[in-house]
């Protein structure tokens, strides 16, 4: 078997209702869609996701010409699709960092494959520890009672966790966690992320006004490059502190555990650069015995089925609970078994219910693609790139 060609499709899904991060206003989900032909007939796929500038430093035009114009020409064409850790080595020795597109070529390579195998994609990756992934919720930013309001709805659909995005401002954000722990109790686990955005003296100060509130966690409350400004603010609070963009890749994970900078660990498969090295990163969460939270770049059914299938085959990560929420954020929704979702890069999106995740259960992804959704949300003024092998040269 051999890879023939790729196909590289821009697609921009509209959100129902805007979602709010500091500095930052999501209209539209820009991520590229993947497809990975085969001589056999075979064709796997991947979603990016959203793309981001501040936080994967990745676009729409850069994934698909890292893959177009090199990966694709130097790693897939003419190669066998089966053989993942070959390619993902390739990319790694001759694509630096570019995670994300790393990423999209590792999702459409294990979709093909469980659709060569006839199996989902969970069994290649050990088979089910859970029937499904606990989901926590994540509410945009915005007003402290509107916020507020979403949590308790979010709770009351079977939602653990409420996760709430930091405005910037160290005064609002503790403003707005006393408003929500008086709206939810006590008892219910509240995440505050600050996507790196306070500097240590923001950090330390919001921190220990934050800790009377019993908080699961503070994401990331520092800037991705200080890994020991970490491990210092660990040391003088209270509230426990989780990595996520400074926990990218191996070595990054292992200062982190050196340096006992962090109580646990946010993985997302576009950061970690795939599935196949995503189950590396968390092998090392386990040796270090770290929780793990899975989240998402916000994106389509087909985005969040890779790390549905491993955070149930996972067994360390199959413990915890994650925020894979890209179709529900996307269509402004707790669920979809109710409220099917059409308007998304997948036909059938996996389905959310009470507050948990379950993947599809055909071969590969169990995903079959909305062509027309795609066609009618292709990003305005770009074109679909195809790759394809040069055809063999015939004696004569």
């Amino acid at each position: 078997m051999k890879i023939t060609r790729i196909e590289l499709t821009p697609v921009s899904t509209p959100l129902v209702k805007p979602f709010l991060m500091p500095g930052t206003r999501i209209t539209h989900i820009h991520s590229v869609l993947l497809k990975i032909y085969t001589d056999t007939g075979h064709v796997g796929f991947g979603d990016s996701g959203d793309t981001s500038t501040w936080y994967r430093g990745e676009t729409q035009d850069s994934m698909m010409a890292m893959i177009g114009d090199h990966i694709a020409p130097r790693s897939l064409l003419g190669q066998d699709p089966l053989s993942i850790e070959k390619i993902v080595g390739e990319m790694d020795t001759f694509v630096r960092d570019n995670n994300q597109a790393k990423a999209l070529v590792d999702f459409a390579l294990h979709d093909l494959k469980g659709k060569v195998a006839g199996m989902p994609v969970y069994q290649l990756l050990g088979g089910k520890t859970a029937d499904a992934s606990v989901q926590g919720w994540v509410a945009s930013a915005g007003p402290a009672e509107q916020i507020a309001a979403e949590a308790q709805h979010a709770l009351a659909q079977g939602y653990s966790l409420i996760k709430i995005k930091s405005k910037g401002s160290v005064e609002e954000d503790v403003r707005n966690v006393a408003t929500l722990r008086e709206a939810i109790g006590d008892d219910v686990r509240l995440v505050v992320d600050v996507n790196g955005f306070w500097n240590y003296d923001q950090a330390l100060t919001a921190l220990r006004k934050l800790d009377k509130f019993d908080m699961y966690c503070i994401e990331q409350p520092l800037p991705h490059w200080d890994i020991e400004g970490l491990a210092r603010l660990r040391q003088r609070v209270g509230t426990p502190i989780f990595a996520d963009e400074s926990a990218q890749e191996l070595h990054h994970l292992k200062e982190i555990i050196d340096r006992r900078a962090a109580d646990g660990l946010f993985i997302k498969m576009q950061k970690a650069g795939g599935l196949l090295k995503a189950q590396r990163w968390l092998t090392l969460a386990r040796l270090a015995d770290l929780p793990v939270m899975s989240g998402c770049m916000i994106g389509s059914g087909l985005e969040a089925s890779p790390s549905a299938h491993l955070m149930i085959a996972n067994q360390w990560a199959s413990q915890f609970t994650h925020e894979n929420l890209g179709p529900m954020i996307i269509n402004s929704q707790f669920e979809n078994e109710q409220q099917p979702i059409t308007q998304d890069i997948a036909a059938n999106v996996p389905l959310f219910k009470d507050g948990k995740l379950y993947p599809n259960e055909g071969p590969g992804y169990g995903i079959e693609l909305n062509e027309q959704f795609i066609a009618d949300n292709r990003t305005p003024g770009k074109s679909v790139k195809t790759v394809a092998a040069e055809p063999a040269a015939v004696l004569v």
